[in-house]
């Protein structure tokens, strides 16, 4: 076994010439331990575990993907308990939020930092499965003496990195042993084991993520495919990719000639870039068909076997309950709806919230429109013209800044906070997870009890203010668990502009704002529109617009064609597929005139009415 001394004395030498004999994997850790996080491998570190609080807001932040790992890291730990494994699942920080062990090992595995908590980042305890799975991205074995600091040379980690649907690392899951085999060949099962496990928590979570959408899941054999594919996407009715594991975003990148490590350059690309495949054919890719029946083909000559999951609808009850009376919808709301079906239930949502003065959460993307949803729930809320509607930027506000917010001090000597300048109106509190934890703590109380307690203050004040906050949502917001709860029953979840079945009509109606003049669209540019990713929301076609102003003066209409949209819109036109906002214009177009809207689109009725099922389409 080697000595402290000799493995020292390894890492300056391979510092030097570089190693023929370890895993370059390790040799490459090493390098960046020295030269990155300026390690000194003669320095002799103890496991670091983080302190209690820091450790409850990783977990909170964590929460979503623990529960939805759960079954995945019990099932493995079932497989290798009684062999003195202990499993880790830590964040993308390199921290411990979910631990499997021995109860007899306890105090060894937390002296070695096998344990919740322990920091396994490779700035802070050197070369590490969980840290070099953090830092490269792939699975590995770190074994023995592979560990850069000498005070781990006991221990034998294998790691597997699980990934979001955005392409994003979320975590990773590592299993490790106190003391091991000697040969390293020895951990080569438990790699296996732990990445199976993270493919498969990445496909529960895909699974999860998609009960409205379509899912592509891929497998190599059709025998597989069913019950342990590969990879899976994510698709838009659209037929854009919305949503990906890992394999998927491997896959994709290759076709593409991208880095799968960049997953917002894959997020949005439509499948027929990656595939010889169009959404039409996503039907013959169902279970109708028998698996070995179901073969597609990337566009670099990759075969693969495809199973398309259809959006899940819900079910028609077996009783009709009583017709509810709609909600009056005021003006200020009205004006947002459209003729979006799902929109539409949003804003019936919201004119029932202005009703009351319930805390509102909105969520969504970026330039989805949140703000002025939150100004128009105000404007509907009855209150005087003059109440105040406040605004403040949660990442703005630093932890130490609780009086901006809450005011300071007792009634002598106050000084106000943006919660009394919102009294009788509205305050608004843009991207709540930016929000220091501390601060989101004071205001749960506040949503909770109806006061606050100032900065310095002795009692409590009493808030009268409408509280709205705005999210974009999804896994691991930074929110905590007791505020998330407490905003969930006034939860509003904005879709995207790309995924709003009135896509064109929205469209239509802000560049007839900006050109001063009714708008329509070629087919061309028809098509070009409903294929743009409109990654930017309502932020890119303001943009659009901007380009437009004053176009439309002195004439009574204006008709756009392709070749007046930006240069990324005729590209796009090039190899556009006619998809669900089309079909929704031209229907809108025709008043759902069935034969009209079949000889605009130079198609039979049946293939209408066909289409009008797939995407879910309804009659405003």
């Amino acid at each position: 076994m080697q000595t402290d001394i000799d493995h020292i004395r390894e890492i300056e030498v391979v510092a030097q010439r570089g190693s023929e004999t370890r895993d370059p994997v390790v040799v490459q850790s090493w390098l960046r331990c020295l030269e990155k996080h300026g390690l000194d491998p003669t320095a002799r570190a103890e496991a670091y575990i983080v302190p209690d609080a820091a450790l409850r807001q990783h977990r909170q932040r964590s929460e979503d993907l623990i529960r939805i790992a759960r079954s995945g890291i019990d099932d493995l730990y079932k497989l290798v308990a009684g062999q003195n494994y202990v499993l880790l699942l830590s964040d993308a920080a390199g921290v411990t939020v979910e631990y499997l062990g021995e109860d007899g090992q306890k105090a060894d595995l937390r002296r070695s930092g096998l344990y919740l908590g322990a920091e396994w980042s490779e700035a802070r305890a050197g070369t590490c499965a969980l840290g070099a799975c953090i830092e490269t991205g792939e699975p590995l074995i770190i074994h023995q003496s592979d560990h850069f600091d000498v005070t781990h040379g006991g221990l034998s980690c294998t790691a597997a990195p699980i990934y979001d649907t955005e392409g994003q690392l979320a975590a990773v899951l590592d299993i490790s042993l106190l003391s091991s085999p000697l040969a390293r060949a020895s951990q080569f099962l438990a790699l296996n084991l732990v990445r199976q496990t993270a493919r498969r928590i990445e496909m529960a979570n895909i699974m999860a993520e998609a009960r409205a959408d379509w899912v592509l899941r891929l497998a190599g054999s059709p025998d597989f495919l069913d019950v342990d594919p590969q990879a899976a996407l994510r698709l838009d009715q659209g037929g854009r990719v919305i949503g990906m594991t890992n394999g998927a975003a491997r896959l994709m990148a290759r076709s593409l000639g991208q880095d799968w490590r960049r997953g917002g350059g894959l997020i949005g690309r439509h499948i027929s870039d990656v595939f010889n495949l169009d959404l039409e054919h996503l039907e013959d890719l169902t279970r109708q068909r028998a698996p070995q029946d179901r073969l597609i083909e990337t566009r670099d000559g990759y075969r693969l076997f495809a199973h398309a999951i259809e959006p899940r609808r819900s079910p028609m009850p077996i009783l009709a309950p009583m017709q509810a009376r709609a909600p009056r919808i005021p003006a200020a709301l009205r004006a947002l709806a459209g003729d979006d079906p799902s929109m539409r239930e949003i804003i019936e949502q919201a004119a029932v919230l202005a009703a009351t003065r319930a805390p509102v959460m909105i969520e969504g993307p970026v330039g989805c429109g949140k703000s002025a949803l939150a100004r128009a729930i105000h404007d509907a809320g009855g209150q005087s013209a003059r109440a105040p509607f406040v605004t403040v930027a949660c990442e703005t506000l630093a932890e130490d800044e609780a009086a901006i917010l809450f005011g300071r001090g007792d009634p002598r000597s106050y000084q106000a906070g943006l919660i009394d300048t919102a009294e009788g109106g509205t305050l608004v509190l843009d991207n709540l997870a930016e929000l220091p934890l501390r601060l989101q703590a004071r205001l749960s109380t506040l949503l909770a009890e109806g006061s606050y307690r100032p900065v310095g203050a002795l009692r409590a004040r009493v808030s009268h203010a409408r509280i709205i906050v705005t999210s974009r949502g999804g896994a691991g917001t930074g929110l905590r668990e007791d505020l998330r709860h407490r905003l969930a029953a006034g939860r509003l979840v904005l879709p995207s502009l790309a995924r709003r079945q009135d896509l064109l009509a929205v469209v239509a109606q802000v560049l007839a704002q900006a050109a001063g003049c009714p708008v329509s669209f070629d087919r061309a540019a028809v098509a070009a529109l409903a294929r743009h990713p409109w990654d930017g929301n309502l932020h890119e076609l303001t943009g659009l617009a901007a380009g437009l102003t004053g176009a439309g003066q002195g004439r009574k209409s204006l008709v756009l064609g392709v070749a007046q949209l930006p240069l990324a819109f005729r590209q796009e036109a090039e190899a556009a597929a006619e998809g669900p906002a089309v079909l929704a214009h031209h229907l809108a177009q025709h008043g759902w005139n069935i034969s009209a809207v079949a000889r605009a689109m130079a198609v039979d009725r049946s293939t209408i009415h066909r289409q009008i099922r797939r995407f879910g389409l309804q009659r405003g």
